[in-house]
């Protein structure tokens, strides 16, 4: 495995080789080397200081991990913590087969390709911490308490306040039924999602060992860009969701 095998994914980019060989690196390190020159020190601490005047530029210049995506399962409760571990375990498999993929054009189009999959992986524990979120909140709206007070209600329902209280009741029991639905609806379709991301892993394994030509790999991406997509559509749902189980709970 050389050198470039052992970088993480996210710094084999084109933005890692401008870090690289960015002028102001180079000149920062030019002027580290003359300071030291002009400071009667040899050769060998000259490079060095050189060295380190490059290495500290480029390092600033390195892309980083955006802030805020780091992934905890072990945070949120099953199903869905299960979920997340299985998009985390796909995009491990993913990133093997990328790294043992020979250079060229094949490999670069994986790696492109694998920043959609991170994308997906990145929207399965946004999808899966909303829904964790969710069941948590229709679990304190006491469903089951409303729906007790209903039926008592409409025992009683002769005045038109006591009217007005039967369609309070029926309103907030309608409202976390349809949120329940949400809950089993997401879990139903992330985990569709998650088998479609299996799918599109085990492709890109076999791509990444039998494709010929990069071309062979346009199928591939155009199936992670729609799986990735419909994970922002239930990611989006679970957000309106939230809002209304806020409102459902602020109201009670």
């Amino acid at each position: 495995m050389g050198a470039l095998d052992s970088l993480p994914e996210s710094w084999k980019s084109r933005k890692t080789a401008d870090a690289v060989m960015a002028p102001s690196a180079i000149l920062l390190a030019g002027a580290g080397a003359a300071a030291g020159i002009l400071g009667g020190l040899a050769v060998l601490p000259v490079v060095g200081i050189a060295a380190v005047a490059w290495l500290v530029r480029v390092a600033t210049l390195m892309p980083r991990q955006p802030a805020g995506q780091r992934i905890d399962p072990m945070s949120i409760s099953d199903p869905w913590r299960g979920f997340v571990r299985d998009a985390l375990d796909a995009q491990r498999r993913y990133r093997k087969a990328v790294s043992a993929a020979n250079p060229g054009p094949l490999r670069d189009k994986l790696i492109e390709i694998g920043q959609r999959i991170d994308a997906g992986v990145g929207e399965c524990w946004r999808i899966a911490r909303r829904a964790d979120a969710l069941v948590d909140a229709i679990g304190n709206l006491d469903v089951a308490g409303a729906r007790k007070d209903l039926e008592a209600a409409k025992q009683d329902a002769r005045t038109k306040t006591q009217q007005g209280t039967v369609e309070a009741l029926q309103a907030q029991v309608d409202t976390a039924d349809r949120l329940i639905d949400v809950a089993q609806d997401a879990q139903d379709r992330i985990k569709l999602l998650n088998a479609r991301l299996d799918e599109a892993v085990a492709r890109a394994v076999e791509l990444s060992i039998k494709a010929e030509d990069v071309g062979e790999l346009g199928g591939l991406g155009g199936q992670v860009d729609d799986l990735v997509s419909e994970m922002e559509s239930l990611r989006v749902s679970l957000d309106e969701a939230g809002g209304t189980v806020q409102a459902a709970g602020a109201g009670s």
